[in-house]
């Protein structure tokens, strides 16, 4: 037996010693059935493991024999210290020295190495090694952190991802089905190929999730730092996180293509109805022209002198895009009918629009005669209100005005200065004894009979696109 490496312990020493120690044995004797019965530990034995899970599990994999073969050498040389304890209620000098040298000497046989522990470079390695019982207690303590990193670990990945990886593959095949419902299939759109892509990605992710969880295992310390036997049997969890980062990644991917297969089922239901929407604006845009060019004929039969804009033929190009969109729509090609459809829409609005405009530009030289008219009757009105409407002067400007305004074709620029001259013959009778209060005549609007709706006066020149007018 090898020497003690200290002095004897006293009897009391030697008491606090065998039940320090022998609490330690129950709590590694608990942790170990704890650590045997590890959901992680029976799916490590069954699985064909690769990459990183392969390589620690080949060393970590030892770990629960070895701890077994060297709890049961702890409890041999613990029970063997208890014997000789026994013999004596009150151990003399050589029980006192045996004691010590079995509970703090190197004596109990070991086979040699530790996990992860290197050989000095060129050592030859030891096969049985002598240790003391807490030099014991800490290699117990380096294995059980060994398997206990790789169990607790790979556990917590099978805990953790495979669940959530079957319903997203699930969820990818329902995707799958609706693009091709929808015609979106690999090689002939990018979403498509999308989720082949992620076909891919997923089942790799899945298989490595079961042959090689530790390669989504992120630990916070590095494994020889933690592990201990814990006090009570119960086992210590390692602190680090499962990496889903992939896994997330993968779910966004699919909730941004389901989200464009939705808007592309929408168009499937809505389609019809909103190329139904751009013919309707086609319709409604092709009426209004039709009136401009009527309304353009009759301007350039009734009113001389007058640059009357020409009126734009039909889209007939937006309508062959139409056609195409049609076509689109019958053989389900809707990925491509989005983007024409949104088009289609945007154009029809604005041809719809082009058509009014000119319909407005055709017309103005109408509107402007009809404000001519209305002004006229309306200072015909004041006149009769002033008693001046039998006046000559007031009568011949009167009539010269009527005649520019009801004859065809009508001059604008001779009508509107016929009208201003006419309202002038006002002006004098505005001062008289009959006018309103402040000696100023004001027609039924309110206004001053001199300028009543911004009307030319003398000098002015209206052309034949009018000015200030009102209809």
């Amino acid at each position: 037996m090898a020497a003690s490496v200290g002095p004897a312990l006293s009897r009391e020493e030697v008491d606090r010693a065998l039940a320090r120690l022998g609490a330690e044995r129950d709590a590694v004797e608990s942790a170990l059935l704890s650590l045997q019965d590890h959901p992680g530990l029976r799916l490590l034995d069954g699985a064909g493991l690769t990459g990183r899970t392969q390589e620690r599990w080949a060393v970590a994999g030892q770990g629960l024999p070895m701890l077994w073969a060297l709890f049961d050498r702890y409890s041999e040389a613990l029970a063997s210290a208890r014997a000789v304890r026994a013999r004596k209620a009150r151990p003399g000098a050589p029980e006192l020295a045996e004691l010590s040298e079995l509970l703090t000497g190197d004596a109990v046989t070991v086979p040699g190495g530790a996990p992860d522990g290197p050989q000095r470079l060129g050592a030859p390695a030891r096969l049985v090694e002598r240790v003391s019982l807490d030099g014991l207690m800490d290699r117990m303590n380096a294995w059980y952190a060994t398997v206990l990193e790789v169990v607790s670990a790979a556990d917590a990945v099978w805990t953790a991802l495979p669940a959530r990886i079957d319903l997203l593959i699930a969820e990818l095949r329902r995707v799958q089905t609706l693009a091709a419902s929808l015609g979106v299939r690999v090689g002939t759109h990018p979403l498509g190929d999308d989720l082949d892509t992620l076909d891919g990605e997923l089942g790799g992710l899945r298989t490595e999730v079961r042959c090689d969880p530790l390669a989504l295992w992120r630990p916070a310390r590095v494994p020889a730092q933690r592990g201990t036997v814990p006090d009570g049997g119960a086992l210590a969890t390692p602190s680090g996180v499962v990496d889903t980062e992939r896994f997330d990644l993968a779910g966004r991917a699919l909730d941004d293509v389901r989200l464009e297969l939705e808007n592309l089922l929408r168009l499937r239901d809505d389609a019809e109805e909103r190329l139904q929407g751009v013919g309707d604006l086609l319709q409604r845009a092709d009426a209004t022209l039709a009136e401009a060019r009527r309304a353009r004929g009759e301007v350039l039969a009734k009113i001389a002198a007058t640059e009357v804009p020409a009126v734009p033929g039909p889209a007939s190009a937006l309508r062959e895009r139409i056609v195409v969109a049609l076509e689109l729509r019958q053989s389900g090609q809707w990925y491509r009918l989005a983007p024409l459809l949104d088009a289609l829409e945007d154009a029809a609005a604005k041809e719809l629009a082009r058509a009014r405009q000119s319909l407005t530009e055709v017309t103005q030289p109408l509107a402007i005669r009809a404000e001519l008219r209305g002004r006229l009757d309306a200072y015909k009105a004041m006149a009769a209100r002033l008693r001046v409407a039998e006046d000559p002067e007031v009568l011949e400007r009167y009539e010269k005005a009527r005649w520019l305004l009801w004859s065809a074709p009508c001059d604008l620029r001779a009508a509107a200065g016929a009208v201003a001259r006419f309202q002038q013959a006002l002006r004098p009778a505005a001062g008289g004894p009959d006018a309103g209060e402040g000696g100023t005549a004001q027609d039924g609007s309110g206004q001053d009979g001199a300028s009543a709706g911004g009307e030319p006066v003398d000098g002015q020149v209206v052309d034949g696109r009018g000015q200030g007018g009102r209809g």
